[in-house]
């Protein structure tokens, strides 16, 4: 299946376009939107891309593109000297003149390519596929000198994105993201994480030092970091017993649209476009229902992104500072040893919720850019059988998305509400960015 699937990845990236590709020139817009489309696609069929890997990609691709469009635009400003590390762009030639869908083609193909070096051979033909089409769909009717500094340029903005990243903390990913036991031990006590899966590699837990990494828009000092968790006890009339007792009781009686929700928002790695890939699936729907222009384009999907990247780190940080114990692991243990939850349960720590954390971040962003009550469709999971969800404005989803998490049995109420929060607090950062001149 997966085989069949990647093997027509580039053929879904422009048919969902519409064919317009064929009639004329592709316009710079829809080349984001296709190369980015390729991205969540090879997101879910590559080993690496769990959602922090899978929300750095976004981020650096996304910034990219912006900066490569910025640079020819009189309506954006650059990211340079705003988002940590990033210094300016190549600038284009004065007085000389540039194609915006060679340049995004170019600078897009090369980010992803370097990105997703590690994807499997599937995924390497469906790209080389893509690149030839869209190569072929941006050339159309522009002169050969045109199309040589517009690649030039695209090939020069990419190197110096590529370069930033190198030493963000997150450019190797080995084993995985799981360490090995020389590089972390579990910690000892009933309140810490535990493996809750035989899964020889899951043993120990993904990624323990990513929330170590650069971030992008907020400031490595950033005073986001949520309250404590409730103190842990086994005692039934302790706040974390009670919060323990609502996920066992919740995801005993869940209703069938509760169930629905559960699945719809579980974004599981190789299963799935991850949960920021869920976020960047959203956009991309409304960029394409409402036509969004460029420069808008661009500047939306930068910044959720960024904000997306930011998220994961701020979230990874707080999960490896409380290392708290899954409910599957306390439920059984505590309340009934035959309990199991709805849908997987990730191998790390649970606090705090990072589809909340990251919900509350997008929401927040989104709403800042479109306002609030703003309605929507989701079709995110509707190649695999999930019917669409209809939501009246971005904060809407991003409660549903964290409630989510409880309905599916992995997450207490305090991660879920403390995650958005952060979230939250995360995404005010990149709601504070200067894109417009």
């Amino acid at each position: 299946m997966r085989i069949r699937q990647m093997a027509v990845v580039g053929a879904i990236a422009l048919a969902w376009l519409g064919g317009s590709a064929q009639a004329a020139q592709m316009a710079p817009e829809e080349v984001e939107r296709a190369w980015t489309n390729m991205v969540l696609l090879l997101t879910r069929h590559t080993p690496t891309y769990s959602p922090p890997v899978a929300s750095r990609t976004f981020a650096y691709l996304s910034v990219a593109a912006y900066e490569a469009v910025a640079s020819g635009s009189d309506k954006l400003q650059t990211l340079a000297g705003q988002l940590n590390g990033l210094t300016a762009s190549p600038a284009r030639e004065a007085g000389a003149s540039y194609d915006n869908s060679v340049v995004l083609e170019t600078t897009m193909s090369a980010v992803i390519k370097t990105m997703f070096a590690n994807t499997g051979p599937t995924g390497q033909r469906a790209f080389e596929a893509l690149t030839e089409k869209l190569e072929a769909a941006t050339e159309d009717g522009v002169t050969a000198d045109v199309i040589a500094r517009s690649k030039t340029y695209g090939a020069a903005v990419a190197d110096h994105i590529l370069d930033w990243a190198k030493d963000d903390g997150g450019a190797v990913i080995t084993n995985m993201g799981f360490p090995t036991s020389d590089e972390y031990k579990l910690t000892p006590g009933p309140s810490h994480w535990v493996p809750t899966n035989l899964i020889v590699q899951q043993q120990l837990p993904l990624l323990p030092k990513w929330g170590g990494n650069r971030t992008f828009a907020m400031p490595q000092d950033a005073k986001c970091d949520p309250p404590p968790p409730p103190a842990y006890s086994e005692d039934p009339s302790s706040d974390f017993y009670k919060q323990a007792k609502e996920v066992y009781d919740t995801k005993n009686s869940l209703t069938p649209d509760q169930q629905a929700i559960a699945r719809f928002w579980s974004d599981d790695p190789m299963l799935s476009w991850t949960p920021p890939g869920h976020w960047i699936s959203i956009i991309l729907g409304i960029l394409a229902r409402d036509k969004i222009p460029l420069d808008k384009s661009v500047d939306i999907l930068a910044r959720v992104s960024v904000a997306e990247a930011d998220a994961f780190i701020g979230c990874w940080k707080t999960k490896y500072t409380y290392d708290l114990v899954r409910p599957l692991t306390y439920i059984k243990r505590v309340i009934d040893p035959k309990w199991e939850t709805l849908i997987n349960t990730p191998p790390f720590s649970e606090y705090t919720s990072g589809h909340s954390v990251a919900s509350g971040a997008a929401a927040l962003v989104l709403t800042s850019i479109f306002g609030d009550n703003f309605a929507f469709d989701d079709n995110t999971g509707q190649r695999d059988g999930l019917n669409p969800r209809k939501f009246a404005s971005f904060n809407e989803a991003a409660q549903q998305a964290a409630m989510s998490r409880l309905y599916g049995g992995i997450h207490y109420r305090a991660a879920i509400e403390n995650g958005l929060a952060q979230g939250r607090c995360i995404g005010a950062y990149t709601v504070a960015l200067k894109t417009w001149k």
